[in-house]
């Protein structure tokens, strides 16, 4: 059983929220199969999920970036009055 074939293809990759949650189905699913005794589905599992951790720590840094330019925005607008 393959459940996780489709987990990932209905949403998108670019929301965090949706990035964590992927993160987190494969780190289950890692658990499952250490549960199960197949140590190469394991580290797949893994490495799915380190994957998505990247991923995740990517934008999160985006959009820390993306607020802190549109506070600098706000701070700039605020000074001309």
């Amino acid at each position: 059983n393959n459940g996780n074939l489709n987990f990932n293809r209905n949403g998108s990759m670019t929301n965090p929220h949706n990035v964590e949650k992927t993160m987190q189905k494969f780190q289950q699913l890692a658990k499952e199969a250490q549960s199960s005794g197949d140590p190469v589905l394991v580290e797949n599992y893994l490495q799915h999920a380190d994957h998505y951790s990247r991923r995740l720590a990517e934008l999160n840094e985006r959009n820390k970036d993306i607020s802190k330019n549109e506070n600098n925005n706000l701070a700039d607008t605020s000074d001309k009055d």
